[in-house]
């Protein structure tokens, strides 16, 4: 029989007999340490995993309406995708932004904008995920504040942001500043938050993206567990108490279609990170905890026969509910091919419920526990993913190793052995390189109007002729000073968005003081 190999490159056995040795220590009970079991005791029992779909294009205005028909059809949190001129704190009449605003996501320029895109939506009762990384701050407070207009406190207000800068330098590349001005903005977000908005989750520390771009299922976890080490330093030489910032860390990983491997990689990501937080001091059990958002891998989703993605979602989003996620993004069947249609949103969703409440995928808590296979997997996982955590560190931790360029090589070159792997016929992607069509059925995907460009640069310059300019400045020169200085930046920051200084001014004005990144050879 052809020996078979995991993603992460360890030896599939065709038959397990036999429990792995000492394997009741590394269980334990779910709800307690080292949480390979979950992370909370009733898991699904009690209440399925947060549904949400990431959703975002044009206007805030048409972002808004499909919020509004997520909602209806039963999404339980929101997850806010921003164009790219947003996610690199630039206007939308900036000249960097032509041809891109609201293309992969929606345009925010002002609180004029984040009105609009949050009117109608109780934020006292929908937890919000935002996909934000370098203005993850900005974006934040400008949720902050239409919230207060709605006369909801900072207190009530739940969801996460991304705000993981390490994994843009590593795999995504929307990074503005560089590094160590990067890791202080995360580290005055975490001390803000737990002032002023005590249940939102601070940052959602992202394998996802390392995935998306070739990373095994032991470098997605092994990179992303060494990012947030850094993020616990970082925060923790800024004076913060680990148990006062690290029960509101969250992960963001992907799934895959991989089922066995991916309930693997989840077991073995909680106990690595348990493990971890503890020998950082950490004594709240809530900081030992991995709470994770899923996605399923958009990788995967094909342009040919896309219906057939409907069928990968599903086995994807199965393998993230036997893991354990806490949320789960299932995408849409047409995402491969354009921004996805309102149907197949809503049949993306539909997976999602059906799993939870016609399946009894949600009547036992971790169903894989003993299984001899996925027992053995899951330590096969995590040796794997311990391996390049110890290569990592001996670099001198994951700055050091993303400056040196370590984690991208190691990424591109797992990326070109799949690349190799279909180009050959050796990994099967059915429709692509096996059981292909001569001809594709026609499909008409959701397209965005280029007008909306020139809209929002209408509505910007309407914004600037009647706000008041001189306020502006100086609330923009008080963030200048913070971040000249040592004092928390989001304090001035949300004053200056206040009073309707732009995405791009707030940003622009930390240029001005912290720089822009410039990657090296190496990256």
């Amino acid at each position: 029989m052809a020996e078979r190999r995991a993603e992460s490159g360890f030896v599939i056995e065709p038959v397990y007999r036999t429990e792995p040795e000492g394997l009741a220590e590394r269980l334990g009970e779910p709800g307690e340490f080292p949480f390979t079991r979950g992370v909370y005791s009733t898991m699904y029992r009690t209440k399925p995993w947060t549904m949400r779909q990431y959703a975002g294009f044009g206007t805030a205005a048409e972002s808004n309406a499909r919020y509004h028909q997520l909602l209806a059809a039963g999404t339980t949190g929101l997850s806010v995708a921003f164009d790219l001129p947003t996610q690199m704190g630039y206007d939308s009449d900036a000249p960097l932004a032509h041809g891109e605003v609201g293309k992969v996501g929606v345009a925010i320029d002002s609180l004029e904008d984040m009105r609009v895109l949050l009117a109608g939506i109780p934020l006292d009762k929908v937890s919000t995920s935002m996909t934000i990384n370098a203005p993850a701050a900005v974006l934040l407070l400008l949720y902050q504040l239409v919230a207060e207009e709605q006369g909801v406190p900072g207190t009530a207000l739940s969801g996460t942001i991304q705000n993981d800068i390490l994994k843009e330098y590593i795999a995504r590349g929307t990074y503005i500043f560089p590094p160590k001005p990067s890791l202080r903005l995360v580290a005055d977000t975490f001390a803000y938050c737990r002032a002023e908005i005590p249940r939102w989750n601070t940052i959602s520390i992202s394998g996802y993206h390392m995935a998306e771009a070739g990373a095994t299922p032991a470098q997605e976890i092994a990179f992303t567990l060494a990012n947030g080490l850094a993020y616990v330093r970082a925060a923790m030489d800024a004076g913060l108490a680990i148990d006062d910032f690290a029960p509101r860390l969250s992960f963001f990983f992907v799934a895959r279609t991989t089922i066995l491997e991916e309930v693997a990689k989840f077991r073995a990501a909680r106990r690595i990170w348990a493990r971890l937080m503890r020998e950082q001091g950490a004594r709240d059990p809530r900081s030992m905890m991995l709470r994770f958002h899923t996605q399923t891998a958009g990788v995967q989703l094909t342009a040919q026969q896309p219906e057939v993605n409907l069928v990968r979602v599903t086995a994807q989003a199965i393998a993230a509910v036997l893991g354990g996620t806490q949320s789960l993004h299932t995408n849409s069947y047409d995402e491969a091919i354009a921004l996805p249609t309102e149907k197949a949103a809503r049949l993306a969703l539909r997976t999602q419920q059906v799993l939870a409440y016609e399946t009894d995928l949600t009547s036992t808590v971790d169903p894989f526990a003993g299984s001899y296979a996925v027992e053995a997997m899951t330590d096969e996982v995590e040796a794997a993913a311990v391996a390049l955590m110890e290569k990592v560190a001996s670099y001198g931790g994951a700055v050091e190793a993303i400056e040196a360029g370590f984690q991208k090589r190691e990424i591109e070159a797992s990326a070109f052995r799949i690349a190799q792997q279909i180009d050959t016929g050796e990994r099967v992607v059915v429709g692509v390189n096996r059981f292909t069509l001569d001809e594709e059925e026609p499909y008409e995907p959701l397209r965005v109007d280029p007008a909306i460009e020139a809209e929002q640069a209408q509505r910007l310059a309407r914004l600037r002729a009647t706000r008041d300019n001189a306020a502006v400045t100086a609330a923009l020169n008080d963030l200048r000073t913070a971040a000249q200085g040592s004092t928390n930046v989001l304090y001035p920051m949300r004053e200056a968005l206040r009073a309707y200084a732009t995405v791009g001014e707030v940003c622009d004005t930390l240029r001005e003081v912290w720089g822009v990144f410039r990657p090296s050879d190496r990256l």
